[in-house]
């Protein structure tokens, strides 16, 4: 868990040298355009097709990274869940689409990113998925208690590797060794850079998969069993970000107002209570949800294709009326109270957060489920 944290970090930090840090919903938002102009409900002619759009290509790298990733370990399944759990799987993808663009961005573009930039919105997000993590759980536990039904087991297993067989991790090999090439074909097409944001992605979906690092258990576990170990993880991977991305903006590498987010106030907090409510529910944040459903899982494939709906048609609405330049301001710490306080109040939060989550995992105190 740890090194995951640290190399989460440092890929983030490589990525927003080459060019802008990683959020999923930018990509899940292109898609849902894509989608949507193509059956002519919205009109979008400045659309950049989702394989030459980098937020798109750090999605599919994820993806299929995952994908790879898992069946190299011999983990894939295409795992069809129950009804119940297929529809909280798109009710989840639902209010994650809406929540990151109120929030402009996800989990990780709008709380994870933009914390490690030095956005005060960063911080605003966090605490809004922490409540709407505490939410999503009371509501799961409710439907537990009082609706069983909704929640029946069940579900279909299909494609799981089989002992002594080799075909998954050699399937495994030929899908990475297919997205180590795809870059230089983007290469020679005279596009380099989109085939670099594959490898980023890609970078991403093997670290999750293997590492099994999850935001969602960051904000939801403490809540549920008490375990605070990702939360811990995912505290120390935003401090390492936000050191490598404050020495790029303090030396004038990244301009600063980068991935510093409009959404200081309403928007991040409504945002991430909506998301954190979604995240819970579904079981997969922006980037749980995408390395999760390259392992199979068909309960995150709903929630991926409501999510990227539910992104563009809410950033439609917000744009048509005029809701989206009201949702909070743009705060970039360092430029209110200098950058040696603007990064050690971070330092302190994230320290704060995973100490919090430490004395509740010894007393339980805010435990939903004994």
């Amino acid at each position: 868990m740890w090194p995951a944290a640290v190399l989460v970090a440092t890929v983030n930090v490589f990525l927003f040298a080459f060019d802008r840090p990683w959020t999923a919903s930018d990509g899940m938002r292109n898609w849902g355009d894509w989608v949507l102009t193509g059956a002519g409900i919205v009109n979008r002619p400045d659309l950049i097709a989702p394989w030459f759009y980098s937020g798109s290509l750090l999605n599919v790298g994820v993806l299929l990274g995952g994908c790879a990733a898992a069946l190299l370990s011999r983990e894939f399944a295409i795992r069809i869940p129950a009804p119940g759990e297929l529809a909280k799987g798109a009710a989840g993808g639902l209010l994650m689409g809406t929540g990151a663009m109120l929030a402009f961005g996800c989990n990780i573009g709008g709380f994870f990113s933009a914390t490690s930039a030095l956005s005060l919105s960063g911080l605003a997000m966090m605490l809004g998925l922490a409540a709407g993590a505490l939410l999503g759980l009371r509501y799961l536990v409710w439907e537990l208690e009082h609706r069983p039904g909704w929640s029946a087991p069940g579900g279909v297993v299909l494609a799981r590797a089989r002992a002594g067989r080799g075909g998954q991790p050699l399937l495994g090999m030929l899908v990475l060794c297919a997205l180590v090439l795809t870059p230089f074909l983007y290469s020679r097409a005279g596009y380099v850079p989109q085939g670099l944001f594959l490898l980023f992605g890609v970078a991403f979906g093997v670290i999750f998969q293997r590492s099994r690092f999850c935001l969602v258990r960051a904000f939801r576990e403490p809540f549920m069993t008490g375990d605070g170990e990702h939360t811990r993880a995912a505290a120390l991977a935003i401090v390492v970000s936000t050191l490598g991305f404050a020495i790029l903006k303090f030396v004038d590498l990244k301009d600063k107002s980068e991935w510093v987010f409009a959404s200081a106030g309403v928007g991040a907090l409504a945002g991430g209570v909506l998301f954190g409510v979604g995240m819970t529910i579904a079981g997969g944040c922006g980037a749980g949800s995408i390395w999760r459903a390259g392992e199979g899982q068909v309960k995150l494939w709903a929630a991926l294709a409501t999510f990227a709906v539910g992104a563009s048609l809410s950033r439609l609405a917000l744009a048509r009326t005029g809701a989206l330049s009201h949702l909070g301001a743009a705060v970039f710490m360092p430029a209110v109270l200098g950058w040696g306080v603007a990064v050690v109040l971070v330092v302190a939060v994230m320290a704060a957060w995973a100490a919090g989550a430490t004395w509740n995992e010894a007393t339980r105190r805010f435990t939903v489920l004994d």
